[in-house]
């Protein structure tokens, strides 16, 4: 089949037809991979428009729900993350943000940065204070290495705030010192 004459089939509508319509799209995928994926990264060329919009809508309605009930695969998982932060050239960072991505503090990781997953947990090895806070209101966080890749991000709030990263304040001033005396990462169960 030439890949410049590629036909749609027509979507039907309704409940019976999200059936139709799911698995028309998944032959696709399965049929033609680096075009799907070409498609829902929009990167196709222009003689085939409409295939990302068709994909899109087709796959739009369905929610997979991924479980990782076993401890090994928990402990890749979380390891594969962490060991992100170690790719630079030195050690990584994690910087504290305000809303607006601007600089309030930044931690650096030891060189690892986190120890081996246990139970899917990995825990950081020490984190160095930032002795000289730019200061702000942080209420987010990215870990990322020497190279400023962004290895993981989330949220801030104060403790007991129920955030990702819990600070005792989320508003240091110019020349704090900011710390963290624990973290860990945990792989999704």
């Amino acid at each position: 089949m030439n890949a410049n004459a590629l036909t749609l089939p027509q979507q039907r509508p309704g409940p019976s037809g999200f059936l139709f319509n799911f698995l028309i799209g998944l032959a696709f995928v399965l049929a033609h991979p680096v075009m799907a994926m070409q498609a829902l990264a929009g990167a196709l060329p222009q003689e085939r428009p409409g295939l990302s919009d068709f994909l899109l809508d087709l796959l739009s309605g369905i929610v997979f729900v991924v479980t990782h009930p076993l401890a090994s695969t928990r402990n890749a998982l979380a390891n594969l993350v962490v060991d992100l932060l170690d790719a630079g050239a030195g050690a990584g960072t994690l910087v504290f943000q305000t809303s607006a991505s601007a600089e309030v503090a930044t931690c650096t990781f030891s060189d690892p940065a986190f120890g081996n997953a246990v139970n899917g947990v990995a825990t950081a090895n020490a984190i160095a204070d930032d002795t000289n806070a730019t200061g702000g209101t942080t209420d987010r966080f990215v870990a990322q290495d020497s190279d400023t890749n962004v290895a993981f991000a989330g949220s801030v709030s104060a403790t007991g705030g129920g955030e990702d990263i819990e600070l005792s304040s989320t508003n240091p001033g110019s020349g704090d010192t900011v710390g963290m005396s624990s973290l860990t990462y945990a792989a999704p169960a």
